[in-house]
């Protein structure tokens, strides 16, 4: 028979807090934990649009620049075209982008937005402005952690050679 499981802690005396391995020193947790809370948030917004977080990204960037590639929406959103191509694959089922090979480079797949798709933006609009009301944190504080994780991002980004 198994034990239930606790949403609590173990009940073991806490560890020293100054140990390298203590889970609350683990940067790696802070920005996992972090990630999956905030993008829960945005689930019901999201939801209401029929989007999934990553199809929402992919969006945001074809919002921004109109007509892209694989390899463009890819590097933006750091995923690899075999992460990517069933994304798009879906989005396009689903009537929110069109994708058509490049007639100069056959290997090239270039993605645009579905009058579908960019009629979703009017109504996308509202959710950052959710997401920062449910995040409940002052918003200097959220530029400053948002300015901080894309420095963290760029300190930790391999160099051109090794990509």
């Amino acid at each position: 028979m198994s034990r239930p499981r606790s949403s609590h802690p173990p009940s073991a005396p806490p560890r020293d807090d100054a140990s390298p391995l203590c889970l609350k020193r683990q940067l790696c947790f802070a920005l996992y934990a972090a990630s999956n809370r905030v993008t829960r948030l945005a689930r019901s917004a999201l939801d209401a649009l029929g989007l999934t977080y990553p199809q929402y990204l992919v969006l945001l960037v074809l919002w921004e620049h109109s007509t892209c590639t694989v390899g463009e929406i890819g590097q933006a959103l750091m995923l690899d075209s075999g992460t990517l191509t069933p994304l798009l694959k879906r989005m396009e089922a689903n009537g929110l982008l069109t994708r058509t090979r490049d007639p100069a480079d056959e290997r090239c797949v270039r993605i645009a937005l579905s009058p579908q798709g960019r009629a979703l933006k009017r109504r996308a609009a509202q959710v950052p402005a959710g997401m920062r009301c449910r995040i409940g944190l002052p918003p200097d504080d959220i530029e400053s952690l948002r300015e901080q994780l894309h420095a963290l991002l760029q300190a930790i980004e391999p160099p051109p050679d090794e990509r």
